[in-house]
């Protein structure tokens, strides 16, 4: 990517035999075949772009399977997208093809406060599922920072999490049940929408995180919490790295589960002071944003378990927040660091990698060294509390030499988290961003079973091909 916007991969235009059929067999209205109009459908927020063929705006589940029997009818790459808020590429039309759009398809089918589920389409916005729980005193857990316009068709594809996931768990701990449709077309209906139940394979599990290349996901069930009647916002701030990544083990080793525990570096913590200033002490070099939430009679004694346990060597301040709006503060600084890194460089590499919590003190010693070695910016922060860590290097694109260095330092970084035992993704999926490194963490027999998976659900392998994984 170059300052002055991404280049933009082009395609022959579509059959004229294509278009015909995709506009009999959906609305024509919602078929698109002008550049022009497609340009919006071939970029997400990883930066890349491709022109898709035609986009198609799905209305219903019989829409989604109509455009899937003419991707197979004339073998045209099919990529199903939400808002485009992912960051890997994994919506991004790489070998031309239609782009499925579910923005239509938004609809709250229903809310049973109940049985503490919810079923809506795969286009919904997960911040509405969010208000339409909240009427009910409930919410569904994963609350990534872009729940307002993201939708839960991509969180489902990338098996969204957010700082809530250290107590609630991610997107596939909070999906019963799901509607879909197979790259052959076929209509599937997975789980079930009680928490219980073991008929048949999990495909509920399978579909979440495939990043469309199994399914194409219409309606979701989801299975909602109730909402805590009391939260408590703490903030310890240490004077090193080290010390805070030592107090996370300690945090997490004890009884009481926060739900939240967001680490940010130093560098992260002056970016969040120069868009906010929020009052952090001279020396900070590190600081972890804590939330315990729970009944009126029971968070205080959480509340001082935690900060016990976030006591120790280091520790600088312990503060917790007076009232709403230093909780509001608080948050708004942690929320808006991804974007201010852009202030720094104009490019960021940002990687969601995540290890056991015991072994975070080794991965940040090990990325200073990185960072070191190769002569390249690193800011860290992330949901401490499962490990997963943002880490974002920073360079000018167009300086050979750097990114040279970043694409260097990107190989030690994926290579020093495997040698911890962890995960080369947490939460935003593998789309093209890492497809490439798959076969590191994933050993060859491993990895061709899931190739033979993928043709089983897609036969001509018409959905989102180039994704995920090597080789399809």
């Amino acid at each position: 990517m170059s300052t002055s916007g991404p280049s933009i991969q082009t395609c022959e235009p579509l059959p004229g035999a294509a278009a015909a059929r995709l506009r009999q067999a959906v609305d024509p209205r919602c078929v698109f075949t002008d550049p022009g109009d497609c340009l919006a459908y071939g970029y997400d927020n990883s930066k890349r772009m491709a022109l898709p063929q035609a986009v198609v705006l799905a209305q219903s589940h019989e829409d989604v399977v109509a455009v899937v029997e003419v991707c197979n009818e004339f073998a045209l790459p099919l990529v199903v997208r939400g808002r485009g808020t992912n960051t890997t590429g994994a919506t991004v039309p790489i070998r031309g093809g239609v782009v499925l759009s579910m923005e239509r398809m938004n609809r709250i089918l229903d809310c049973s406060p109940g049985d503490r589920l919810l079923r809506c389409e795969g286009g919904a916005l997960n911040g509405d599922v969010q208000a339409e729980a909240g009427r009910h005193g409930l919410f569904w857990a994963p609350d990534p920072t872009s729940l307002a316009y993201a939708t839960v068709g991509g969180n489902i594809g990338c098996c969204a999490g957010g700082p809530r996931a250290v107590k609630y768990g991610t997107v596939r701990e909070n999906v019963l049940g799901l509607r879909a449709v197979s790259g052959a077309g076929a209509t599937l209906k997975t789980g079930c929408t009680t928490t219980k139940g073991v008929v048949g394979y999990d495909l509920t599990r399978l579909l979440v995180g495939s990043e469309g290349t199994l399914a194409i996901v219409t309606e979701a069930t989801l299975r909602l919490l109730p909402k805590p009647e009391v939260v408590r916002t703490v903030r310890a701030c240490y004077g090193s790295v080290g010390a805070a990544a030592q107090a996370v083990a300690r945090i997490m080793g004890q009884p009481e589960t926060p739900a939240a525990l967001e680490f940010m570096d130093g560098d992260a913590v002056q970016l969040a002071e120069a868009y906010r200033p929020t009052g952090v002490p001279a020396g900070t070099g590190a600081l972890l944003l804590i939330e315990v939430d729970g009944s009126a009679a029971s968070v205080d004694a959480a509340l001082r378990a935690v900060a016990a346990a976030a006591d120790g060597d280091g520790l600088v301040e312990l503060r917790t927040a007076a009232d709403a709006d230093e909780i509001e503060a608080l948050w708004a600084c942690r929320k808006a660091l991804s974007p201010s890194l852009r202030k720094i460089a104009p490019k960021k590499v940002n990687e969601d990698v995540c290890v056991p919590v015991t072994r975070i003190p080794e991965l940040v010693d090990g990325l200073a060294a990185l960072s070191r070695k190769h002569g390249v910016r690193i800011v860290n922060f992330g949901h401490a509390g499962n490990g997963n860590m943002h880490t974002n290097l920073l360079a000018d694109p167009d300086d050979p030499a750097q990114m040279q260095a970043v694409h260097a330092c990107l190989h030690d970084v994926f290579r020093l988290v495997l040698d911890l035992e962890g995960t080369l993704s947490g939460e935003h999926g593998v789309g093209i961003e890492k497809r490439d490194y798959v076969g590191w963490e994933i050993a060859a027999d491993t990895l061709e079973l899931m190739r033979q998976l993928k043709r089983s659900f897609d036969p001509l392998g018409i959905l989102n091909p180039g994704k995920a994984l090597p080789g399809i």
